[in-house]
């Protein structure tokens, strides 16, 4: 017997449905623990920094990114700059451009109202889900806004958890907390990591890293990194597909 895969679903067939949020919510509770102890770490770290729990508690409810939130929070512990944190985010959240687009032939027949909802909720772990749904056939583009927010939830709680628990803490990098961001981003790294062409990129950041913190310790040293390997990944990109 010929097994064919299903075939994609065209912008006509996609539905947003109660049916779909609920098989949203629940393939979502796979990924809601591990999301629930990164926002502990990210409230412990926040305490540190000498957030109250509502300003950490109001990062996270409105930036709702796990990297950026503490990559521009170690720059602001360092620096009390509010410039550099600032640029932080946008860079480290760069990568959700390319997520709506990728979600754009499913949300994007959808009215407004409820894409921009469903998006606000969207997250790395959810965004893979949904799209590994989206290929096996899925046409409810409830699943997305469902999975999206069943690990928004946990990520404020353990928001709420680890501002309340970091004053018991009073040296997190001694448990190797402080490290969990460089957990997370070599996590990232790996998962989208095409072979030996993306080493230029991640060079020449780690290059400039190394240069500007010499100069510029703290949150510049994260911004400058990004932008050189954005650069450079866009112009070999862009050599590559001359070549």
């Amino acid at each position: 017997m010929n097994m064919q895969p299903p075939a994609p679903p065209t912008a006509s067939d996609v539905t947003f449905t109660r049916a779909g949020i609920v098989a949203g919510l629940i393939a979502g509770q796979t990924l809601a623990a591990g999301v629930l102890v990164y926002g502990i770490v990210f409230g412990v770290l926040a305490s540190e920094a000498k957030l109250t729990a509502l300003e950490a508690l109001l990062m996270s409810g409105s930036i709702y990114s796990g990297t950026a939130q503490m990559a521009a929070l170690q720059g602001w512990a360092h620096t009390r700059l509010l410039l550099p944190a600032i640029a932080t985010i946008l860079i480290m959240n760069a990568r959700y451009v390319l997520y709506g687009a990728a979600l754009r032939p499913w949300l994007g027949t959808l009215p407004a109202h409820v894409t921009y909802p469903t998006l606000f909720f969207l997250g790395d772990g959810n965004w893979a889900l949904s799209m590994q749904r989206r290929a096996s056939g899925e046409v409810d583009a409830g699943f997305v806004f469902g999975s999206g927010v069943v690990m928004f939830v946990p990520w404020l709680v353990g928001t709420a958890i680890g501002v309340l628990v970091g004053s018991a803490i009073p040296d997190p990098a001694r448990f190797g907390l402080d490290f969990m961001l460089v957990a997370f981003s070599m996590a990232l790294a790996v998962s989208v990591w095409r072979g030996r062409s993306d080493l230029r990129a991640a060079g020449a950041a780690l290059v400039a890293a190394l240069v500007v913190n010499n100069f510029f310790p703290g949150g510049w040293t994260i911004v400058i990194a990004g932008l050189t390997g954005a650069l450079v990944a866009y112009v070999t990109f862009d050599g590559e597909a001359r070549t």
